[in-house]
């Protein structure tokens, strides 16, 4: 089995590439530590599966996801977060991921994970499979920062991080002005007035790092 571990984190690449290796004994790795490494590893080389940190430097484990899906629709990824599952699972499996972890949980749950993705199935853990029960039995009104499209959702997060307008263009290659409508369109369908109250929403939901 080929594993490509993405991270911008050594000793946490390291950690995952322990317990995977204790487990699958021929296991080949490959490490990645951050996106643009991520993505020319899995345009140039062969894997059975990807494990991908949704948040590293530059573009974002969602974008990867993303550019994966679309080069290599059959490869298999699972991704790893720090963020609380119900922010980010849904939105992730929607677009391709095969299965979602929190950092706290993939000691326990990792190798299981691995296996069930990498056999065509698709990976999430108890608590996930509640909520998302709850979400299919359960009308419940939408949070606001799910009203958004996965690139307004991105630009909340940059404009949450105290990235500025320009910072944020010159990350996503847009020009200034199309953040600056990309702004006024999340302002409005979150019901907001000023990046504060963005901001503050999202450290409230435990959106941003």
């Amino acid at each position: 089995m080929r594993i490509l571990i993405t991270d911008d984190h050594a000793v946490v690449r390291q950690g995952l590439r322990l317990i995977l290796a204790d487990h699958f004994k021929k296991a080949v790795f490959g490490e990645a530590r951050n996106a643009t490494e991520a993505l020319a590893r899995v345009w140039k080389e062969k894997w059975d599966v990807v494990v991908l940190d949704i948040t590293m430097p530059g573009r974002s484990g969602l974008e990867v996801l993303k550019e994966i899906k679309r080069s290599r629709p059959k490869l298999p990824v699972l991704v790893l977060s720090m963020h609380p599952e119900d922010q980010f699972a849904v939105r992730l499996l929607k677009a391709g991921a095969a299965g979602y972890l929190t950092k706290e949980s993939a000691g326990e749950e990792l190798v299981g994970a691995i296996k069930k993705v990498v056999g065509g199935g698709r990976y999430i853990s108890p608590s996930l499979a509640e909520r998302m029960a709850a979400y299919l039995t359960i009308d419940v009104q939408k949070a606001p920062h799910e009203r958004l499209s996965d690139r307004e959702f991105l630009i909340l997060r940059m404009f949450a991080s105290g990235k500025q307008v320009s910072q944020i263009a010159g990350e996503l290659s847009l020009s200034v002005s199309t953040v600056s409508t990309y702004r006024a369109r999340i302002l409005e369908k979150m019901d907001m007035k000023n990046n504060a109250q963005l901001t503050h929403y999202a450290l409230q939901k435990e959106l941003v790092d």
